[in-house]
């Protein structure tokens, strides 16, 4: 069976950012890079005598208009408010265009670096700065966006990997009890915490740093959650290490808002619904030829096994006491 992407052919990536520029007087100069991008397409342009623009192919049958319209109006208010977010560009009063059965966006290229955020100064200016965001947040219409819940992200994974036959049959029995006795304590947890507009997947590589200041990418899995989402995927190290990290950013973020101190023991169950969810995704996407190049280890055996070791021991973590906002 064809993918909707076997279509989208570097000419038909070219005409459809022609047809989009044509208002402004821009014409692509024929250069396209792909860029790293799995759920999306993604790929640098050239504009002859103007800056390269980022396109962005949105999957089809992912997200509605209007899903992806209240994406594009919560980036589009936190630039407003002067946060360093990398925005879609508006042309005749549009973010979003449509061309070939294809929603697309443009963004500007944002030069500068990524990875994991080390010194305890840039934690707190983290902090201060995902405050400032939720802030915009609270006054974004997100009723399209969906919540993250353990229903949504680890029971109907699990059932949708079972359903469809993925786990290796000399692992089924352990993945089924250990995964429902999984789902079960993430729901003895739960506790419904309030659930409120994040970013969604706000972790190192989705920061680009440019002189010292971090512009936060890709809000397209912008959700309703606890708002200690957008901390929790930024904290690496051991566990003290961690906590002073997280402490940091308390202090940055209690500058803005409140911090959410109730939902520091959520950490452990939305990195076990974040596992859980990955495998979904992967099996989701199986039928895209470019899942099956990127992620050719995904669905083998030792690929169960060694997520049945990873759930047993996040299972573990789900026992233990949660860690603690120190100083």
């Amino acid at each position: 069976m064809s993918h909707p992407y076997e279509k989208l052919t570097p000419d038909t990536v070219l005409n459809a950012i022609d047809h989009i520029l044509e208002p402004l007087g821009w014409l692509t100069s024929g250069h396209q890079l792909a860029l790293n991008s799995y759920e999306n397409r993604v790929y640098q342009i050239g504009i002859e005598e103007q800056k390269d623009v980022v396109a962005k192919f949105y999957r089809p049958g992912r997200w509605s208009r209007e899903t992806i319209l209240q994406e594009h109006e919560f980036t589009l208010f936190a630039k407003e408010d002067e946060l360093p977010v990398v925005a879609p560009m508006v042309i005749d009063g549009e973010s979003l265009f449509e061309y070939q059965g294809f929603y697309i966006a443009l963004f500007p290229k944002q030069g500068g670096h990524s990875g994991h955020i080390e010194h305890l100064d840039e934690f707190e200016q983290m902090g201060r700065l995902i405050a400032r965001l939720h802030q915009t947040a609270n006054a974004v219409e997100c009723d399209q966006r969906g919540n993250m819940t353990p229903q949504k992200f680890a029971r109907d994974s699990r059932q949708f990997l079972l359903d469809n036959h993925f786990i290796d049959d000399s692992l089924l029995p352990a993945y089924e009890t250990l995964s429902l006795d999984i789902c079960n304590r993430l729901d003895e947890l739960w506790n419904e915490p309030k659930m409120q507009l994040v970013h969604g997947d706000l972790h190192a590589s989705n920061l680009i740093w440019f002189q010292e200041e971090p512009y936060m990418l890709d809000l397209d899995d912008c959700i309703r959650a606890p708002r200690i989402q957008d901390m929790w995927m930024l904290l690496n190290g051991d566990r003290d290490q961690m906590q002073a990290q997280l402490a940091a950013m308390a202090r940055g973020y209690e500058m803005f808002l409140p911090f959410p101190v109730d939902q520091v023991p959520l950490i452990e169950v939305l990195r076990t619904m974040r596992l859980m969810h990955y495998s979904a995704w992967l099996a989701k996407r199986w039928d895209d030829p470019a899942f099956k190049m990127a992620f050719p280890w995904f669905n083998t055996p030792r690929y169960w096994s060694e997520e049945i070791l990873n759930l047993r021991e996040q299972f573990s973590a789900l026992q233990e006491p949660p860690l603690q906002l120190i100083g």
